[in-house]
């Protein structure tokens, strides 16, 4: 600024000039008599040029044209206030200047009188008092913060002494975990806590713990990932509501839940050991769901039989009972019918159930078969063979005489039988 106003007030000076501020020897009307280009300029005299110069331009006059003696000292002195008031000015004005600052978009301003919180301001072209009187900081509310817990920029980059943690079965467990959130209240961010990042993480570790140790390993690991990453992230936001940090949790995310390295092969096993019997227990209810119908209906056949031979024999007897109670009836009126029709019926039922052997008594034949089984199972061998050949034609031959005496005893047993019945009717 006083560079340029020396341009207007017509003084040109050379900073690259060696002799710059260097006063020759002699005095002052040597110097008056020194040429232009000679020697290095006088700072006195150009000082009371620019005086002069800046007196001219604000209305100032000199007494009586010359800058000695003491007109001349009183003219110096009033140009001196001036370029002192001007100076003021200029400085003033940059100084207000300095209050202007801008706030991008996604941020806020927070502005403070002498260190106590006076407004907030929002994106755009603001203006506050320059310092010492006020000041400002700009809050990015916008951005999604992370913070990480058990790792640091990668997986393999662990934490042991924040990710190793005792699970409620009592196992150890290995969990690396990443928290987001953002500002929700940039005022609180500021001003209620003191390193808000590393509170955060701090909070997301203790949370983990709490939830953790209330789990088994095997929840933990499998099936209660999403549900224990969902307890995380409302319990991280209750501690800082409470500490009132001012940010909001957007998301936790697993990174890697597992076992201890040290005892990584035998967690393996274990798995192992647990796919195993899983596969097995599937296998048994698998044929156990195959087995189990097949016995039902099984049963359910059985059952059904059984009830249709009840049904069956209870019809029969119902029958039998039925036809006895006739045939008792028909006796009583006629016995001698009745009994021989009833002769009749059982020997039919008899003859047609036996194999048989047609013996011809009348014929004098002396022949003799022996033995009859072997007759009886040639007969029912050719009945078997000759269905389509007609009858089975057995030879006339005279039978035994042992079969002919039995044949004798018989019908005489059955001739008495008949006689005596006849008589018993008769009677």
């Amino acid at each position: 600024m006083l560079v340029s106003l020396l341009k207007r007030c017509g003084i040109k000076l050379s900073l690259n000039d060696p002799r710059w501020g260097h006063k020759p020897d002699g005095d002052h009307k040597a110097q008056e008599g020194r040429r232009p280009g000679e020697g290095p300029p006088d700072l006195d005299q150009l000082w009371r040029d620019f005086n002069a110069r800046l007196n001219r331009i604000f209305g100032g006059r000199n007494n009586g044209g010359d800058g000695g003696g003491g007109p001349g000292g009183r003219g110096d002195m009033r140009g001196a206030g001036i370029t002192a008031g001007v100076v003021a000015t200029i400085v003033g004005l940059i100084w207000l200047a300095s209050g202007a600052f801008i706030v991008q978009e996604g941020q806020t301003g927070v502005v403070t009188t002498f260190g106590k919180l006076s407004h907030t301001t929002g994106a755009g072209f603001n203006w506050r008092w320059p310092y010492p009187i006020q000041a400002h900081e700009t809050v990015n509310v916008s951005t999604i913060r992370t913070a990480e817990i058990g790792y640091r920029a990668n997986v393999r980059n662990k934490q042991p002494q924040e990710s190793l943690m005792l699970t409620d079965d009592e196992n150890i467990i290995d969990i690396q975990f990443a928290v987001q959130y953002t500002l929700k209240d940039p005022v609180q961010w500021l001003f209620n806590n003191r390193e808000n990042d590393e509170t955060v993480r701090q909070v997301a570790e203790t949370t983990i713990r709490e939830v953790v140790g209330r789990s088994k390993m095997d929840f933990v690991l499998y099936e209660g990932r999403e549900k224990v990453a969902a307890d995380v992230l409302q319990a991280m936001q209750q501690i800082l509501d409470r500490y009132a940090l001012g940010a909001l949790i957007t998301n936790v995310t697993m990174q890697g839940v597992q076992p201890p390295e040290q005892v990584q092969e035998a967690f393996d096993d274990a798995v192992k050991a647990g796919q195993d019997r899983a596969r097995a227990r599937n296998e048994g209810e698998a044929y156990a769901n195959q087995v189990i119908p097949q016995a039902r209906g099984q049963a359910f056949r059985l059952m059904q039989d059984a009830e249709a031979y009840r049904s069956m024999v209870v019809e029969n007897a119902t029958g039998n009972a039925s036809r006895f109670d006739q045939v008792v009836a028909a006796y009583a009126k006629a016995p001698a019918v009745t009994r021989d029709r009833m002769y009749i019926d059982t020997m039919q039922q008899i003859f047609s159930s036996t194999s048989k052997v047609m013996v011809d008594s009348r014929a004098g034949n002396p022949m003799i078969y022996l033995p009859l089984d072997k007759l009886i199972q040639q007969g029912a061998g050719n009945e078997s063979v000759g269905a389509r050949s007609g009858p089975v034609q057995v030879p006339q031959s005279a039978p035994p005489s042992d079969v002919m005496q039995a044949m004798d005893s018989v019908r005489q047993r059955d001739s008495r039988s008949r006689d005596s019945s006849r008589d018993r009717e008769s009677r």
